[in-house]
């Protein structure tokens, strides 16, 4: 084919996706299965591969996600809807359980009690109670903001409008999910792609009328805000939500023991074909009210609870090639290419083979007969190798001892701590010496918790990389927009836009900038930790002059491996060059101290022995929720140190020749007004 003939098909297929989003999205009903429109969408994104002329902004590569629906308002939920973390192995099950206990200091004899909960394939929705009357509901959205879909709701029958019971709370967000029957879709299918798409687009109608039509179900599961909720565990909770007039799972039930919670998993997997509602596996929640306030959130999931899904889908396929990816931090990724399989509904092209010993362990080859895994979201792998349909003249797969962009010698580095080689191997260069590293830092550097540059996304920056409009990051904020205007799929419009967020996110805070620099080990987390002991750009970048690396370890969350990494960034050159041409284009705010006013306010405390009934983890949660600060060594800078039983004796002693307060687990909660 000549060039005109494949832009040709390729604008016929970016029309047809742009069809097949607007019914899905805007007009919530699909026209396509997901497998066809993952087909079409895989089709286009080949085409861009092979052809590199081929170029448009409504590209599925350069549009992520969808806009949200202009039909309905927006609000904040009064608490976060937030995620759960996954489980798939009995493994997993067993880590889950004993973080909490480590988290709680008990030992494995205390018993944990968990409400089990089918989890049901639906729409989520928070509706708020006020003096027992429904006022309001909101879809999960981006689980802060929901879109207020209370008109639709209310079509449905399983909703009370009215609770007159004189123990519902008199102010309480209740949240469940919304859903559609199987034997009810039967009716349905000609118009959406699943049970789940019908929910969607049925909630999602302008018209109540119209979703009044449809037989939607909702299931209570839990709650959001709450005021005087007289409840003190999830099985009391749920049985209340019965009397309520909710409608809750038929197939929750009260376990404990990671034993009874797989037989009863595997028990309701077996009944899953039979039953009248999609399920995509069984939520775990500590059911213990009080334990869920202690044990508290991670990011954005409870540590109390989990979602353990069902068995993956797997197939069968073949492996075309194997390529090698490499990452900012320079780490070398196998990833198969495979025939393209649907797995799932999803069209499946490409399986991580994690690493070299994994390559090794299982034997991988090209032209290999491989079973391919899809596990929940997590990314497909190879899970085994069909050795009887091996061709006979396969070769064994070595894993480049060069770098495949660079030529830079591949290594292992020798973990401290293992005292073993990490399985990972990384491309030697340091800097932005080789191409794939430098394009993966920039993409990083422009990424959602960096610089969240909108319109320079991963494809875009790609784009630019090959034109030669940028190669270090300074260069994003000297891009030549007159170049830009000119090139194919670019135009006065985009380009302004383009330009207009390049200038909006030249004030940065110091945290963010850190982070943005793609410094191996340090996470948004630990660049928090750094921008909070710096307090400024001036005295962050000062520490390639000070060399004061020893000092960071006073930083609580910053260890060894951190400071190394933080070492070798400030010993290249190349490095110092990109920091220093981007302080003089940039403002780089200073760190401001959140303003809180704790009972532990302008108080350190620190941690010397064990305590009971509570771990350091809890403890420090404690301190920092109550604006006290926890450091590691004993210094002048401390006010409190906690002891329990068998404490150090070095730290006792240096803490009285300072003169800094020993307290005991007693005297440290009674600061909180708390008692054991």
């Amino acid at each position: 084919m000549n060039k005109k003939e494949v832009q040709g098909i390729y604008k016929e297929k970016l029309k047809l996706i742009k069809k097949y989003n607007k019914y899905y999205y805007d007009i919530s009903k699909p026209i396509v299965s997901d497998s066809e429109y993952d087909k079409l969408k895989n089709n286009i994104l080949l085409l861009e591969k092979k052809y590199d002329f081929l170029k448009s902004n409504n590209s599925p590569s350069r549009i992520v996600g969808h806009k949200p629906s202009k039909n309905f308002k927006k609000d904040l939920h009064r608490v976060p809807m937030l995620s759960l973390a996954n489980a798939f192995t009995e493994k997993d099950l067993l880590n889950f359980e004993k973080k909490i206990l480590n988290f709680l200091s008990e030992n494995d004899k205390f018993v944990l009690t968990y409400s089990a909960e089918p989890k049901i394939d639906g729409i989520s929705a928070s509706l708020t109670y006020k003096n027992g009357n429904f006022e309001r509901g909101l879809s999960r959205g981006d689980g802060r903001e929901g879109e207020d879909i209370t008109a639709n709701l209310e079509t449905i029958k399983d909703i009370p409008k009215k609770i007159l019971n004189r123990d519902f709370p008199k102010n309480i967000d209740i949240r469940g999910e919304v859903f559609i029957k199987n034997s009810d879709f039967e009716n349905l299918k000609e118009k959406f792609a699943n049970p789940r798409n019908a929910a969607s687009g049925s909630l999602r109608q302008k018209n109540s009328e119209d979703t009044k039509k449809i037989p939607l179900n909702f299931i209570a599961y839990t709650y959001g805000f709450e005021q005087n909720l007289m409840q003190k565990k999830q099985s009391d909770f749920l049985k209340k939500l019965n009397e309520w007039g909710f409608k809750t799972n038929p197939f929750n039930k009260t376990i404990s023991g990671i034993k009874n919670l797989i037989l009863n998993y595997n028990e309701v997997e077996q009944q899953r074909a039979n039953l009248d509602f999609d399920i995509d596996g069984i939520v775990y929640k500590i059911n213990d009210f009080e334990l869920q306030k202690r044990l508290g959130y991670v990011a954005n999931a409870p540590r109390w609870a989990v979602a353990h899904k069902f068995s993956s889908n797997k197939a069968i396929s073949k492996i075309l090639d194997i390529d090698i990816q490499i990452g900012r931090t320079g780490a070398l990724t196998p990833v198969a290419k495979i025939k393209p399989i649907n797995i799932g509904g999803v069209l499946v092209s490409n399986a991580t083979l994690h690493n070299e010993d994994e390559i090794n362990r299982k034997d991988i080859r090209i032209g290999d007969i491989v079973t391919v895994e899809r596990a929940g979201d997590v990314i497909p792998h190879i899970l085994s190798v069909d050795f009887n349909k091996r061709p006979k003249k396969s070769t064994k797969f070595f894993f480049p001892n060069k770098c495949p962009s660079c030529g830079s010698k591949t290594i292992k580095e020798f973990n401290k701590v293992t005292k073993k080689n990490d399985a990972v191997r990384r491309c030697s260069s340091e800097g932005y010496y080789c191409d794939k590293i430098t394009i993966e830092k920039l993409k990083h550097f422009v990424s959602k918790e960096a610089f969240n540059i909108d319109g320079l996304g991963k494809k875009i920056i790609e784009e630019f990389w090959k034109l030669k409009l940028l190669k270090f990051p300074q260069d994003i904020f000297k891009l030549d927009y007159k170049k830009i205007e000119k090139l194919e799929g670019w135009g006065k419009l985009s380009v302004e836009n383009l330009k207009y967020s390049v200038n909006q996110k030249k004030n940065i805070s110091l945290e963010r900038f850190i982070f943005a620099l793609g410094i191996r080990h340090i996470g948004l987390e630990n660049a928090k930790l750094l921008s909070k002991y710096f307090k400024s750009f001036e005295e962050f970048e000062n520490l390639s002059k000070t060399k004061n690396y020893d000092d960071l370890l006073n930083i609580d969350g910053i260890g060894v491996t951190q400071i190394t990494s933080i070492k070798s960034f400030f010993a290249n050159t190349i490095n110092l060059k990109v920091l220093d041409e981007l302080s003089k284009i940039l403002l780089i705010n200073n760190f401001v101290a959140t303003q809180k006013n704790g009972l532990l306010k302008n108080k350190s405390f620190l941690v010397t022995g064990k305590l009971n009934g509570i771990s350091r983890a809890e403890v420090k949660s404690l301190i920092e929720e109550n604006s006290g600060v926890t450091v590691t060594t004993v210094s002048n800078k401390l006010n409190y140190l906690i002891t329990g039983d068998k404490p150090t004796k070095r730290k006792v002693e240096k803490a009285k020749e300072l003169n800094i307060k020993l307290i005991n687990q007693d005297d440290f909660l009674k600061m909180l007004n708390k008692t054991r």
